[in-house]
């Protein structure tokens, strides 16, 4: 018994040590993604994950082809070695590579594309035991490859196939470097841990009196923005009822009217302009420390114009524009932190269809020149929901904004990316991967109208969405939907009436209390002086108390916590003298 109690215990220790190492030999996640059309495909993400032959140098093993096609192994003049194929007379017919998937794990997929003749969007699908399942999507070009990055889950495990759909039958589709890569749970959501530590710093904090140091000082340090701001929708309601300010005001920084600064709220009759709410929920915010997202300028959704705008003429259209733009950015310039210009205009084209394609363009660019100083956002959505929704992929994203920053030219830096994020059921390696297609942009980037469906996992969905967007390094800050009316929010409320938290409301606090938004912490300097603590990016208030000089003095600085420059500037050090 005692042996076997042994023996028992030893393989206990053996299965531990193995797990550890299995836990520190994770595979990091590849953030990259290439938006570039290049001569040569990059090579393969993870090596290729489960992809068998991944970059074909080993010709067409672990490749078969679907549907009706003939698939071809070439060589191109640099040595390059990549699968055709042609001859196709159905969208999915080509090239198809058999794989076996589970439904625990969550897959980030990548390649690289072209087509034999101009442009053309191609889609990696798969053929799983339940059905088609999209991974990724892009406009593929001919004599340049194109990257193709997405994700996927499946519903059920089981056998399954790889395969690239193209409507266009008349071109080849070409196909190199393919990779997809399995994570656990576990491994996805320490990927979250790991960034999030990037975004903190220690912090020496030393403590003075005419040049002596201050022991045993009490020392409070207060967070006052973040460095990745969590910020929630507000609404008219907010002016009137002192239950709802207390609850807001307590937990967030930053917010987006609901519909308080859009067109049709501020001029609802022509020439008859109301900033009267507006005024007085800017008034609020500013009084609280709550910095304003500017929506929306424009919305290019004809459902939502001012009742008189449908009617006007190309003219008439044109000069009250101008106007519109020049009225509420005349009166909150200086007072927004950035702007919707033309919102959701890859699914509407009202102002499209009135003033011709380049409206959009335009309307941006009269915008640029009334204020320079702020981002301007291209707000759309189903960039990050729905991967079905071809009009809004990642891919015809990038290809509107490049088109708006074409026209500001030497302001193109000015746009930014928002993506609203109105969720059903989140599919988070797609939400993953879109976010590092578009992060390669090098803009800004906001997840702008978070909310989530009512449903039994509606929690449990928000919080997953919550860790993706604040756990990317693309990510600039997030606003959650979430604007308290009596009579039920847009989509997703986070209080009851008495605002008490629900369910998602809990789920918030959690988080802002992990992330240490709008925290508190409190000590006391050493023997010699000092205080150290490790502490996310943003701005912060320092208050010193006690011993010095005086038992009942104080003294209060504020300071900011950036990215450290270099690898080696591990400790921000400050200073604190009276």
């Amino acid at each position: 018994m005692e042996v076997w109690k042994k023996e028992s215990l030893l393989l206990l220790a053996l299965w531990i040590l193995f797990a550890a190492v299995i836990k520190a030999k994770a595979v990091p996640y590849d953030y990259t993604a290439s938006i570039e059309c290049l001569a040569q495909p990059h090579k393969a993400q993870y090596g290729g994950g489960i992809i068998k032959n991944p970059e074909l140098n080993e010709g067409l093993i672990g490749w078969s082809t679907f549907g009706n096609a003939l698939i071809q192994h070439r060589n191109d003049s640099n040595g390059n070695k990549f699968v055709v194929a042609r001859k196709r007379t159905q969208s999915l017919d080509g090239v198809s590579h058999k794989l076996y998937l589970e439904n625990n794990k969550l897959y980030t997929f990548s390649s690289w594309v072209q087509v034999s003749e101009g442009k053309s969007l191609v889609k990696a699908v798969l053929k799983t035991v339940t059905g088609l399942k999209v991974a990724a999507a892009t406009v593929a070009e001919s004599e340049c490859w194109t990257m193709l990055k997405g994700g996927v889950t499946v519903d059920a495990s089981g056998p399954a196939e790889l395969i690239f759909e193209n409507h266009n039958t008349s071109v080849e589709i070409w196909v190199d470097s393919v990779s997809l890569q399995p994570f656990t749970h576990e491994e996805w959501n320490r990927h979250h841990v790991e960034n999030i530590e990037k975004t903190k710093r220690r912090v020496r904090i030393r403590v003075d009196a005419r040049g002596k140091p201050v022991a045993n000082s009490k020392i409070s340090i207060e967070q006052k923005v973040s460095g990745k701001p969590i910020g929630c929708a507000s609404n008219k309601n907010i002016l009137t009822n002192v239950g709802y300010q207390s609850w807001f005001t307590s937990r967030f920084t930053h917010t987006t009217f609901e519909n308080e600064m859009k067109w049709y709220s501020n001029e609802p009759s022509r020439g008859k302009e109301d900033y009267t709410v507006s005024d007085s929920m800017m008034a609020l915010m500013k009084q609280n420390n709550i910095a304003v997202r500017g929506h929306n300028i424009f919305w290019d959704d004809p459902h939502y114009q001012p009742s008189w705008v449908p009617s006007l003429g190309a003219n008439d259209l044109s000069a009250a524009a101008s106007k519109r733009i020049n009225s509420v950015m005349t009166k909150y310039k200086g007072q927004v932190i950035g702007w919707d210009v033309v919102n959701e205009n890859l699914h509407f084209n009202f102002f499209e269809s009135k003033l011709g394609a380049e409206a959009s363009s335009t309307l941006y660019k009269m915008v640029s020149n009334v204020d320079s100083s702020v981002p301007l956002f291209m707000n759309e959505f189903n960039t990050l929901e729905e991967k079905g929704d071809a009009a809004s992929t990642p891919a015809k994203y990038l290809v509107k904004l490049k088109e708006i920053q074409g026209v500001l030219g030497g302001n193109a830096k000015q746009m930014a990316i928002g993506l609203e994020c109105h969720f059903d059921v989140p599919n988070l390696p797609y939400i993953r991967s879109s976010l590092d297609t578009l992060a390669a942009m090098k803009l800004p980037i906001w997840l702008t109208e978070i909310d989530v469906k009512s449903n039994p996992n509606q929690a449990m969905y928000l919080e997953q969405v919550l860790r993706e967007g604040h756990g990317h390094p693309g990510v600039n800050g997030i606003i959650i939907w979430s604007a308290w009316q009596p009579g039920g929010c847009y989509r997703m409320c986070l209080t009851d009436n008495n605002f008490k938290n629900l369910a998602t409301g809990d789920v918030v606090d959690k988080l802002l209390k992990e992330w240490g938004i709008k925290a508190i912490l409190q000590g006391q300097t050493d023997t010699h002086g000092f205080f150290e603590a490790s502490l996310f990016h943003g701005e912060y208030q320092v208050q010193i108390s006690d011993r010095i000089e005086a038992a009942n003095s104080s003294l209060i600085q504020s300071f900011k916590v950036e990215p450290r420059r270099e690898s080696n500037d591990k400790i921000m050090l400050l200073q604190v003298s009276t």
